[in-house]
């Protein structure tokens, strides 16, 4: 583990306006950003990265942030995630390692261990202690109780893990060739439904409602579309190529999407480089973000919902001839409006 120095802390006052602008974070990684995500319990963001770290900062008050640690995997990091106590933070990467690292004792140690890659990583807060959950291209998810050294249980799935996220007790996993497998926690190791998404080309990204009176669930594909379970989908993410034209446009991947937690609503994030603001009930988009001048690779919210961090990052969603120099590798912080955020009244039938 190494830490960052305190001396690089940032200010807001070195923005114009931290309230009107966007603030970048300090020290950010040194190459493409996979996954972020910040703590339940404070404003802590963990962060990892294809140059095989996982970093931890601290967002201050008045949109200053500061680096507090740092730990590595073998290989890029993938998905990272926290505990719901907030001392501990799990990874998972392409060294086929599941890894946690302690906040209080600064120290790391693997946790999970998979025959291929492992994508995604969320923690399961179940009645009366927790689970880790690593989802994989070896086309399995595993449950890992951290006090035994294997995995309690193990899911095989129809096709290689890309995406799934929890909001207990659901949770609903993306394979590649469009496999959606949904399953209800009380009952882990089986899938109740198993279904193609309803968007037709390669999922990208699943993210579970928040704040919702139904469970329920979104689907972002490398189509520019997303869809709301049992209901309906939209386009986004796409751009038109010769002004006017209708069938001239450019599409471009859904890389991410994040439920607010408090009032529900979301936004989507893509390959073109913008980020959006949506009201899935009153089916309204509420923000466009100004275009950056890269893809936006990862997006999260903090626990009260009043910073949004994006990545301005690499996707790789044009493969290795894509990662061309001088692309930016950035993460901002953004300070929510409640008119930003804020659902919308429902439209009349």
């Amino acid at each position: 583990m190494s830490f960052f120095g305190a001396q690089n802390t940032a200010t807001a006052s070195s923005t114009t306006s931290a309230a009107d602008k966007d603030v970048e974070l300090v020290e950010p990684p040194t190459d493409s950003i996979s996954s972020m995500s910040f703590s339940g319990q404070a404003d802590y963001l963990a962060v990892g990265s294809w140059d095989n770290s996982v970093r931890i900062y601290e967002v201050l008050a008045g949109g200053g942030s500061q680096g507090k640690a740092m730990y590595q995997h073998q290989g890029p990091v993938l998905g990272v995630c926290w505990n719901k106590e907030g001392n501990k933070i799990f990874s998972g990467g392409a060294d086929n390692a599941g890894r946690m690292f302690d906040v209080t004792t600064g120290q790391a140690t693997q946790v999970a261990q998979h025959d291929a890659p492992i994508k995604v990583v969320r923690w399961i807060d179940v009645p009366g202690s927790g689970l880790l959950a690593t989802g994989s291209w070896d086309k399995t998810i595993k449950y890992w109780d951290l006090r035994n050294p294997t995995p309690v249980a193990t899911v095989t799935l129809p096709e290689r893990c890309y995406t799934f996220d929890v909001q207990y007790p659901l949770m609903v996993v993306g394979t590649a060739e469009r496999h959606i497998q949904i399953f209800n926690l009380t009952n882990p190791n089986t899938a109740y439904k198993t279904l193609l998404s309803p968007l037709k080309w390669q999922t990208r990204v699943v993210s579970c409602f928040t704040a919702a009176q139904n469970n329920g669930f979104a689907v972002g594909s490398v189509e520019g579309r997303v869809a709301i379970q049992n209901n309906f989908s939209f386009k986004c993410h796409r751009r038109d190529n010769v002004p006017n034209s209708k069938d001239q446009g450019l599409v471009y991947a859904v890389n991410d999407i994040s439920f607010h937690p408090v009032h529900g609503t979301f936004s989507t994030c893509g390959s073109d480089g913008t980020i959006h603001f949506w009201d899935k009930d009153a089916r309204t988009r509420l923000k466009t973000f100004e275009a950056a001048a890269g893809p936006i690779s990862t997006t999260t919210f903090n626990r009260n919902g009043n910073i949004f961090a994006y990545a301005i990052s690499y996707d790789w969603s044009k493969g290795h001839s894509g990662m061309t120099p001088g692309l930016p590798n950035k993460i901002m912080l953004h300070s929510c409006k409640d008119e930003e955020v804020r659902k919308r009244p429902a439209r009349k039938a």
